[in-house]
């Protein structure tokens, strides 16, 4: 017999793929692909089966074949026949052992305290606002939104953006500008990748690319992979020095988080943000804006977008990965007018990344107020967080000092210098996942002594962990006296 695919959905909601080979008569080889089927974990355990008759009619097998299959499974415990409640995989039924991976050698327990940054709290996501927007966006959706995506985002996602970063962010917004992608790192991708994603002639923009001498490691990557070379600007508590963009022999495009500097902290000082313009204008150039979490400003009213200075200069991205979630895979672009056909040229014809559904989603979900109210709660939380780590700091580990906590998701603890790759010994060996401050340091930023520090995730816990979190990180800092 050969392999055959078993389709009783419409009956009992199962599709079973059964191999039907091998030696024996049809009774035989049917038992012994349900046996396989059981035994490999296919068939987990509580399944229900096909009724025998249903069965019997898929396969072409006469009725009576299935049904002895069934009954000779049942003796011997693979399955479990109920009255009204029809076949199924017995519960003490268990894949076997060969079949179920193990842990790879020598991999890491998963941390208990979770203090990484650049991730909001999971459990915080709101699932019924967001679920009563998707039922909404899908009703009113029209036919054409169930078709091949445009590559530059549903129009209704780029008028609502348009207006709420207008509203939010001073964002000078037009939808014909905005192009819709799949996050920050896709936006970069799109930008100076080209269309095969390594640079060359299709890349927008080439390098070398001016960059804070402090930022995410994986961007400094993603860029190496298209090609692209990345000078450090010099930073200090009012952002990166901006004015030495006019000695970077060969750079058209800065990449700059304006907002609040990642991951140092603080945002960019009005002069320097008219210099990183100016220099724009002056040069031909583009600054590009990462405004990776401009809505959570806690001390004063949000640090408005560098892009309403100068649209034509300035090229806005942003995402939701922070305000909602990474899992949600949307970000968007504000392009300089002259950027926008090439950067769809790259796209392609088709939206292969972004999600039209979840683009429609988001669209409900920024018209009706929804995002707003989540962005207002979510930052009355993350602020009792920021001081809650203050104050146990301040009670338990004074010496270190804390900067970035006027904004954001995250901030840093200055070490005594030579304690960081101890305190993260330490941390790891309290379950504590944390990153120090050093890999976010550029390779060729200047010469002066670097700092110790670490960079503490504040949102990524649940409620119910914080505390223990905090608790554990105190105990894994360095002593006054180190």
């Amino acid at each position: 017999m050969a392999e055959s695919w078993v389709n009783s959905a419409e009956r009992i909601g199962v599709d079973l793929h059964l191999e039907l080979s091998g030696p024996g008569s049809r009774r035989a080889v049917l038992t012994q692909a349900l046996r396989e089927a059981v035994r490999d974990g296919r068939l987990a355990a509580g399944t229900r089966l096909p009724p025998y008759r249903s069965l019997a009619a898929d396969l072409g097998l006469a009725r009576n074949t299935v049904a002895d299959a069934y009954a000779e499974l049942v003796a011997e415990g693979w399955l479990a026949a109920r009255q009204g409640s029809g076949t199924r995989v017995a519960e003490r039924v268990r894949p076997r052992a060969d079949r179920v991976p193990a842990r790879a050698p020598g991999r890491r327990r998963a941390p208990v305290h979770r203090l990484e940054q650049g991730q909001p709290d999971a459990g915080s996501f709101p699932r019924t606002a967001w679920l009563a927007s998707a039922r909404r966006a899908l009703t009113a959706a029209p036919d054409d939104a169930f078709g091949p995506g445009d590559p530059q985002g549903r129009i209704e996602l780029r008028r609502a953006l348009a207006d709420y970063l207008a509203r939010a962010r001073g964002v000078r917004a037009d939808p014909e500008r905005i192009v819709v992608c799949s996050g920050f790192a896709h936006a970069l991708r799109l930008l100076f990748g080209g269309a095969g994603g390594s640079g060359g002639a299709g890349a927008v923009l080439r390098g070398p690319l001016a960059v804070e001498a402090y930022g995410l490691p994986f961007h400094r990557s993603l860029l190496a992979a298209a090609g692209v070379t990345t000078r450090p600007l010099p930073i200090d508590g009012h952002g990166a020095l901006t004015t030495g963009l006019t000695g970077m022999r060969g750079v058209r495009a800065a990449l700059l988080t304006p907002a609040h500097q990642f991951p140092t902290g603080g945002p960019l000082h009005r002069e320097r943000r008219s210099a990183a313009v100016d220099w724009a204008r002056a040069s031909g150039g583009l600054v590009l804006e990462d405004d990776y979490d401009g809505e959570f400003r806690y001390d004063r009213q949000p640090v408005g977008a560098l892009q309403g200075l100068d649209p034509e200069r300035v090229a806005y991205l942003g995402s939701v990965s922070k305000s909602l979630t990474p899992a949600l895979r949307l970000g968007w672009m504000v392009l300089p007018a002259h950027l926008v056909a090439p950067v769809l040229a790259v796209k392609g014809e088709r939206e292969a990344w972004a999600s039209v559904l979840d683009q429609l989603t988001l669209a409900d979900f920024l018209e009706s107020g929804g995002y707003d109210r989540h962005v207002r709660r979510m930052r009355q939380q993350y602020r009792r967080r920021r001081d809650q780590l203050l104050s146990a700091l301040a009670e338990h580990a004074p010496h270190v000092t804390v900067s970035g906590v006027a904004a954001g998701l995250h901030a840093v603890l200055r070490l005594p210098p030579g304690t960081e790759a101890s305190t993260l010994k330490a941390a790891a060996w309290l379950g504590i996942a944390v990153d120090g401050l050093a890999p976010y340091r550029h390779p060729d930023a200047p010469a002066e002594p670097a700092a110790d520090g670490l960079v503490v995730g504040y949102a990524t816990p649940s409620t119910a962990a914080y505390a223990a979190a905090l608790d554990a990180l105190c105990r894994a800092l360095p002593p006054a006296t180190a």
